[in-house]
């Protein structure tokens, strides 16, 4: 009996491990999922600094003229103190001395020879940076789950962290069977098809950030087929498309569970692609997707982005949602929960026009998808849908309603 889509969230969540961490340098972080927490070595700034090109001055000297001649410039040592009557050029980023009550813009001075004058009000700690007001040193700014960008590698940067510990990528191997399937590369006859799944399954997973094998369809022979899979068992998550289903020559399943895999769920109650099946064999997870291009694109997205969010160790493992306003009015059959792909133009979702099970050029076009309850055969345009993006990496930290209901 086919379950329910939040269901197999909930054996995702409940199922499915982070894999081990590695350290690796700084500089190769892009992507990757922070392992552990980081907290501050030092304070940033580290020391009180100057935010413009000024004056270093005294607040009893405002309006006055004072002395000017010194100079720090970013990168001195600082061994002296301003004291009442003088001023001190400092540039930008250079410390300040000790005494210094604020930073006096240069455009804001007259200079006459070795003399400044200033202006008659100045504004207390003004244009200073003080030491620990981004960060403090011992603060936590970096936590575990947290994915690293560009901003990130220049926190740890600013604390002289060189290597960094993170969740190792996932491991992911493809595998398309079928006996009418012929790689891209390859000569077809007129009965033959192109495998469109296997480059779209490895490049999504690209995307995601594994690493990727792929394994060229060997027909629909059941030895054959178990030997390649038994080959591929190191992976951390195996995505099959093709042969789950009840036709004489579909042997995955049965090759899989000869192998050893547990099947936690076959059948899910979505439009398209109910014949997805999800098992383990041992620590690898298994996840056979039909081989109609749309339906497998649509359970990919849907269930195996999540598995592979799971293994990563992110502290953001859900769908992230994006509520707006359907485009146009949209009808359909009624009595499944339904996937409509659409596109998004950041104020609202268009249904595409053609999106049946075996088409592959919707999903060049698809922005995002709403998945409907049951009982939806008609939306109105500017209702209220619950979109899930595909093309932004926009994920949730909790698990919200997906369902879009009218």
């Amino acid at each position: 009996m086919a379950i329910s889509i939040t269901d197999v969230f909930e054996l995702i969540r409940t199922q499915i491990g982070t894999l081990s961490t590695e350290i690796i340098p700084i500089e190769e972080g892009l992507g990757r999922i922070i392992a552990r927490d980081y907290s501050a070595l030092y304070s940033l700034p580290r020391f009180d600094n100057s935010a413009m090109d000024g004056y270093a001055v005294r607040l009893a000297d405002s309006g006055k003229s004072v002395p000017g001649e010194k100079v720090i410039y970013a990168g001195d040592e600082v061994r002296y103190t301003l004291r009442d009557g003088e001023a001190i050029r400092i540039m930008t980023g250079a410390p300040v001395p000790e005494g210094c009550e604020a930073i006096v813009p240069v455009e804001d001075t007259v200079q006459e020879g070795g003399v400044v004058v200033l202006p008659a009000s100045i504004r207390p700690n003004a244009h200073v940076r003080y030491s620990g007001e981004d960060i403090s040193e011992g603060a936590l700014f970096i936590s575990e789950g947290e994915a690293v960008s560009a901003y990130t590698l220049a926190l740890f940067a600013s604390q002289g962290i060189t290597h960094i510990e993170v969740t190792r990528k996932v491991r992911v191997a493809i595998l398309a069977t079928g006996d009418e399937l012929k790689s891209h590369f390859e000569r077809i006859e007129s009965h033959q098809l192109y495998n469109s799944n296997t480059p779209m399954f490895a490049g999504r997973a690209r995307e995601l950030g594994c690493e990727v094998r792929t394994v060229s369809s060997g027909g629909d022979d059941y030895q054959t087929l178990k030997e390649r899979i038994g080959g591929i068992l190191d992976a951390d998550l195996i995505v099959t498309s093709g042969g789950i289903s009840v036709g004489d020559k579909d042997f995955t399943r049965a090759s899989f569970e000869d192998l050893g895999m547990a099947i936690l769920c076959s059948g899910i109650d979505i439009k398209p692609g109910k014949p997805t099946t999800i098992g383990k064999i041992g620590k690898t997870v298994v996840v056979n997707l039909p081989g109609n291009p749309l339906a497998a694109m649509v359970n990919y997205e849907m269930f195996v982005k999540l598995i592979i969010l799971r293994l990563s160790g992110t502290s953001r493992p859900h769908h992230g949602i994006i509520e707006t306003k359907i485009a146009k009015d949209h009808r359909q059959k009624s009595g499944k929960y339904t996937v409509i792909l659409g596109s998004f133009d950041g104020k609202g979702f268009t249904p595409l026009p053609s999106q049946a099970p075996g088409m592959v050029s919707p999903l060049m076009h698809a922005d995002g998808m709403i998945v409907t309850t049951p009982e939806v055969s008609v939306i109105d345009e500017g209702s209220i849908v619950k979109m899930i993006p595909i093309k932004m990496g926009l994920y949730s930290d909790q698990e919200e309603v997906i369902f879009t209901e009218v």
